[in-house]
């Protein structure tokens, strides 16, 4: 571990390209993100679900390519299968929590998110999945660093994404309706708002935003039925530090979070990089709840 952390910081190339290579990786986390903060901030709901969805969306991908069809078709194929089975599992679970106490929709979700572990262990067996994006790679300073142009390809993705669903949540009539169902589902029902079809299209694009995530990790990384936690906790991290409704704020704290993690995986090893991300997630809590602490004893 010592001997990582001084070659990391004794040759400048070697941490330039673990630091390029994570806020790369971390723009598919804060794709992932993009629908955790929709759906927390509109149905208000954690949805633990959410790497599951993602893993999901890689398979569609992997499915694609083995029946012979181009790797980048399988990113925009995912998102739109996955905008359906988000569209299904609404209907079929998610509406029934909308509402309620939200410890009881992370008991539906988390039981939701056990189930696709199990069903994609059955269907796809439990070996670890990638696709070759066939793009190769771009090298800089020497050949030194090296930046797989599928990470390129989701950063830039994630920057669209990031701004295409500001402009549709501004400018859209249905984007309207999502920002008046969250400020007051009440009110918007009032004025003629239906919010239940409102909640099923959030989800829907919440589970394609997540299809997309899952087509770019397959392609630049690898998937298998039980990694979904820990994308459902990027995301619940990256949506905790930049807080409900702020695009901007994900797409940092998503690229922040990948840096970090790729950063720790070298230092520390790959055997504790997912230790890593709990270790951070817990100490984030730790933080927002010693200042929510102290918010609560100004205003007293």
């Amino acid at each position: 571990m010592l001997d990582n952390l001084l070659l990391f910081f004794q040759y400048p190339p070697l941490a330039i390209d673990v630091i390029l290579n994570g806020l790369l990786i971390g723009a598919i986390f804060a794709l992932a993100a993009y629908g955790m903060a929709l759906v927390w901030g509109v149905l208000n709901i954690v949805n633990v679900v959410q790497g599951e969805l993602v893993v999901l969306g890689g398979y569609v991908t992997f499915l694609l390519v083995q029946s012979g069809m181009p790797p980048l078709l399988g990113l925009p194929v995912s998102a739109v299968v996955m905008f359906c089975v988000g569209w299904l599992i609404y209907r079929a679970v998610i509406f029934r929590v909308v509402d309620k106490d939200i410890f009881i929709s992370i008991l539906a979700t988390f039981g939701l998110s056990i189930l696709i572990q199990q069903l994609a262990n059955l269907l796809f067996g439990s070996e670890v999945r990638t696709v070759d994006a066939e793009l190769g790679s771009l090298h800089l300073l020497g050949g030194t660093v090296t930046l797989a142009w599928i990470k390129i390809l989701a950063f830039g993705l994630a920057l669209v994404a990031g701004a295409v669903l500001w402009l549709f949540l501004r400018h859209a009539r249905l984007g309207q309706a999502i920002r008046a169902t969250a400020q007051n589902p009440r009110a918007a029902r009032i004025l003629g708002i239906d919010t239940d079809r409102v909640y099923a299209m959030t989800y829907a694009l919440n589970a394609a935003l997540c299809g997309a995530a899952g087509s770019l990790a397959v392609m630049a990384w690898t998937i298998h039925p039980y990694v979904g936690l820990p994308y459902t906790v990027r995301s619940f991290m990256v949506v905790v530090v930049a807080g409900v409704g702020n695009v901007a704020g994900v797409i940092a704290a998503g690229l922040g979070l990948g840096a970090l993690e790729n950063a720790a995986g070298f230092i520390f090893g790959v055997e504790f990089q997912i230790a890593f991300v709990f270790a951070l997630m817990v100490a984030i809590l730790v933080w927002r709840n010693a200042r929510a602490a102290r918010k609560r004893s100004h205003l007293q």
